[in-house]
């Protein structure tokens, strides 16, 4: 973003950019930059609050005008991440002892994520064929924790990566669906990995992975940055 600035300018065309990591900012120099204190993906702050999201633009508009460059100017509110907070998020009940606790969450969770898929007309979990897949990618991740080759549990190696974000975005928007508000920054994804079933099939099955060298693209999408990764 920050080249494409400094193209745009040569041409005489002013811009802003708005930054969620000053260090970067710092160094890339671009000629007017907001910088907010805010969790990343989240770059005007709140979700669902347009009045703060325009307090955000206008502050970062304003600095059109500026001349000075290059222009490096700090949003006021500041908001934290709450990573270690899990969003409190009762999953329904799948009452069938045949299934492994982690399958019985994707399957009560269906309804809920539909839900959420209905109100809002998106979906993240697009990478590998949609919902209809994420029971499948759970049971193989399953069979890798419990001790099959990750060669040998079903799931294509190129695919572990994309299936575990998949199911990430599975359980993350079936939580947004079951909460009575919009949760802080990283709430549904401290959730998923630190109280479900689902979370701890994952964390396994990715050091499962690593322990047997296998390549860090398929293990290390597994569980993000900042959540457990101990098994």
């Amino acid at each position: 973003m920050s080249a494409l600035a400094h193209v745009f300018e040569q041409a005489g065309i002013a811009t802003v950019g708005i930054s969620s990591i000053r260090a970067q900012a710092v160094a890339a120099k671009a000629p007017r930059i907001l910088h907010c204190e805010f969790p990343l993906g989240r770059p005007l702050g709140k979700p669902d609050d347009p009045t703060f999201q325009h307090r955000v633009l206008a502050a970062a508009f304003a600095l059109l005008s500026r001349t000075d460059v290059p222009v490096l100017a700090d949003f006021p509110d500041v908001i934290t991440d709450a990573a270690d907070t899990p969003l409190a998020c009762t999953i329904p009940l799948r009452d069938d002892p045949a299934l492994h606790p982690a399958v019985a969450e994707v399957l009560g969770l269906r309804a809920a994520y539909e839900r959420r898929r209905s109100a809002t007309g998106r979906t993240l979990c697009t990478r590998l064929g949609g919902p209809d897949r994420v029971r499948d990618f759970v049971e193989a991740f399953v069979r890798i924790a419990e001790g099959t080759p990750y060669d040998q549990a079903g799931i294509e190696l190129a695919d572990i990566g994309p299936a575990a974000l998949d199911v990430r975005a599975y359980f993350e928007e079936a939580a947004l669906a079951l909460s009575d508000h919009v949760p802080q920054a990283r709430q549904a994804e401290s959730w998923l990995y630190r109280t479900t079933e689902t979370g701890r099939v994952l964390r396994q099955a990715r050091a499962a992975i690593a322990a047997a060298d296998g390549p860090r693209a398929a293990w290390f999408p597994m569980v993000p940055v900042g959540q457990p990764t101990e098994v």
